[in-house]
């Protein structure tokens, strides 16, 4: 029987740093609550002009968002590409941006945290 490539194990590994920690979910949270904002702005107010408020958006997901803009831009896709395309690299962007922080975090605490055995009576 064929082992599958990604495996619970291998999800695990990835999840952890992405979603367990302080800063990767103080930047998540800053995305989510930027996201929020731009769907408000964007479905329910009414602009003379057009409104920055995706800037915000993208500021946050920068620069790993430019480095998908840029390949489709080698590839021949027009300014950035069609709009799922658009989607699809901000979503991967900052997930890359707080799987990137998550490792930070461990970086800087020392490596991966171990429990260590401690006797029952102690």
């Amino acid at each position: 029987m064929n082992k599958p490539v990604i495996d619970e194990q291998h999800v695990r590994a990835l999840a952890r740093p992405t979603f367990g920690n302080a800063a990767s979910l103080i930047h998540l949270g800053l995305v989510l609550a930027a996201a929020a904002f731009v769907t408000v702005d964007t479905l329910f107010v009414a602009h003379q002009d057009a409104s920055f408020a995706g800037v915000r958006l993208f500021l946050l997901a920068a620069p790993t968002v430019f480095v998908f803009f840029i390949g489709s831009a080698l590839w021949g896709a027009e300014a950035a590409g069609p709009a799922w395309f658009v989607h699809l690299a901000l979503v991967v962007s900052v997930l890359l941006q707080s799987l990137a922080l998550g490792w930070f975090v461990r970086l800087v605490h020392g490596g991966s945290r171990t429990r260590t055995a401690r006797p029952q009576g102690a």
